[in-house]
């Protein structure tokens, strides 16, 4: 009994000594907003990115083919866009197996050659339909445009053979899914969030961390009765909540303001972004730990967390369309698995394909990171 009502008061106190430092950081959240300062890493990192990192350029743009007419016309179609250097086919069988890829965003498009192809080209009346996954309305005009010169360049060619243009005139037929109205700020306004959650956890919990070490405020911590454990949790605790405030606010702007659709389930949004917000508040603590200095877990943490989070993580441009090199670096960063898991459930819905190895891969980060920082702490107080 003796040992139980130990256990009992030393979790009562536990509990009494966190929600005091949770007051106090919230209050201090309230009263003080850090700056952000910036130095000559942000120019020289930008530079690198836009230089080598960036291509406006759409490239290597997988589709899915589907030729219902096995005829030598609809042959030589297929062959151009897998001959196009803006393509990266695969062939499919059935219309149900191309919308699979389609959903599980194995493919951005799925290029189909109807029954009567070669029919319909002696009659001057063929048509090739292109379903195109319009969340990225740029990237999707940039696919319509080269598909149509591509089907473009085998009429020329099968013209110049048979010596009659009249017949060799052929129809797109385009549709977009996810994003109708081929409008970007269906693609942009859902990346939106990633930038506020960013912020949140990572930038201003590193910089408040950082100032407690300048300032010697843990080393009076470090004499009480408190814990490691109890310190991080006093001070995450207040910007994982404002995380949710913003994440709240992000997503009633996105629907009233901007229309954006949101289609999947707000419980399996809610629970994916906490889980993001998780990995960057971890990101931040280690990042503070680590440098004791504001200057450097700002600069630390824009090149980290904030620039991937913008530029790397398909938030503003496709990653396939990146050097092989870069391709490989953007999953190092947890960005890139949330703006999947956005674009996904805004767009498209619970594609469980998509949701559960992005949302395992966050749940690995944010235990490995807390983990990390909590470690690091504990050395600083030994």
């Amino acid at each position: 009994m003796t040992e139980r009502a130990d256990q009992t008061g030393g979790l009562a106190a536990s509990l009494r000594r966190v929600r005091a430092l949770i007051r106090k950081e919230t209050r201090q959240l309230l009263r003080d907003i850090s700056s952000i300062t910036i130095g000559i890493v942000m120019p020289v990192t930008l530079l690198i990115l836009f230089g080598y990192g960036i291509n406006l350029d759409v490239k290597n743009v997988p589709v899915a083919v589907l030729m219902e007419d096995n005829s030598a016309e609809a042959r030589g179609v297929a062959a151009a866009f897998d001959l196009s250097p803006y393509f990266s086919t695969r062939a499919v069988h059935t219309m149900n197996e191309a919308e699979r890829m389609l959903m599980a965003a194995d493919v951005r498009a799925i290029v189909r050659i109807p029954t009567d192809f070669a029919r319909s080209i002696d009659l001057g009346a063929a048509e090739v339909q292109l379903i195109i996954n319009g969340a990225d309305a740029n990237t999707a005009r940039i696919s319509l445009g080269y598909a149509q010169g591509a089907v473009g360049t085998w009429a020329a060619k099968e013209a110049a053979r048979t010596g009659n243009a009249a017949n060799c005139g052929i129809v797109i037929e385009p549709r977009l899914w996810f994003n109708e109205a081929n409008d970007s700020s269906y693609f942009l306004v859902p990346g939106l969030i990633v930038l506020v959650m960013t912020l949140i956890g990572a930038l201003l919990t590193a910089l408040v961390m950082a100032r407690e070490w300048e300032r010697g405020t843990f080393e009076a911590l470090f004499v009480t009765p408190v814990r490691s454990s109890e310190i991080l949790l006093g001070k995450t605790v207040p910007y994982f909540l404002l995380g949710l405030v913003g994440l709240a606010l992000c997503v009633v702007g996105s629907k009233l303001l901007f229309g954006v659709p949101l289609r999947g389930s707000l419980v399996i949004l809610t629970v994916v972004s906490m889980l993001y917000l998780l990995v960057a508040l971890g990101l931040g603590l280690v990042i503070s730990s680590a440098t004791k200095s504001q200057f450097v877990a700002s600069q630390m943490t824009v090149l980290l967390t904030f620039l991937p989070a913008m530029m790397l993580s398909g938030f503003m441009y496709d990653p396939r369309s990146m050097p092989f090199a870069v391709q490989v670096i953007t999953y190092v960063f947890p960005a890139r698995y949330f703006v999947t898991l956005l674009q996904t459930l805004f767009l498209s819905g619970n594609n469980w394909s998509v949701i559960l190895p992005n949302a395992a891969v966050l749940a690995g980060m944010a235990i490995a990171l807390l983990t990390l920082a909590a470690r690091l702490t504990r050395k600083r107080i030994a």
